[in-house]
């Protein structure tokens, strides 16, 4: 019975015979190492006469006298430090004249104000795209939190509301 018998690893035994096959192998190098270095030996006619490649034994090119005639010298573009840099901010507006005169109205107040509470432009309009549906796995969509932050807001806008009505009526009745 082979209970208590071990398994045989065959990772082990692979290497084993790999290693049964390097050995047969450097024999087999150093007899030809051997047969090739004796005097009056030579190679066995079954093998074919090989020649290098690296020194070529046939006439050579001749070497070039001169370069052609080239046209004439290329003309190369001036290249900022960075290309990849982000344009330059546009220019910020001139300052208002010393006359007194508003020039910017409520326009312009309310753009203002718009684009400051907007927030920056996005980087990453897919990856706000996939929060806002709540696409990716573990996190709330963003309408979710929007939804539990303007609740939040007017219970806390009630609250604050009902707590000056009650100080009002308080101070109203002493």
């Amino acid at each position: 019975m082979g209970l208590f018998k071990k398994k045989p690893d065959p990772v082990s035994e692979r290497e084993r015979m790999l290693d049964d096959q390097i050995a047969s192998l450097e024999a087999q190098i150093k007899q030809l190492s051997t047969r090739l270095t004796e005097p009056g030996s030579a190679p066995a006619p079954s093998q074919p006469r090989l020649r290098s490649t690296a020194i070529p034994h046939g006439p050579t090119l001749p070497a070039k006298t001169a370069p052609p005639a080239a046209g004439p010298e290329p003309i190369f573009e001036e290249v900022g430090s960075n290309p990849f840099q982000p344009a330059a901010e546009p220019p910020a507006p001139a300052p208002p004249s010393d006359l007194g005169v508003r020039k910017d109205g409520l326009a312009s107040f309310w753009d203002r104000l718009k684009r400051h509470l907007q927030g920056p432009t996005t980087t990453n309009p897919k990856l706000v795209n996939y929060l806002a549906a709540g696409s990716i796995q573990g996190l709330r969509p963003l309408r979710y939190e929007k939804r539990v932050a303007r609740t939040r807001f007017i219970v806390l806008v009630a609250l604050l509301i009902l707590l000056l009505l009650g100080s009002y009526f308080a101070l109203i009745r002493h």
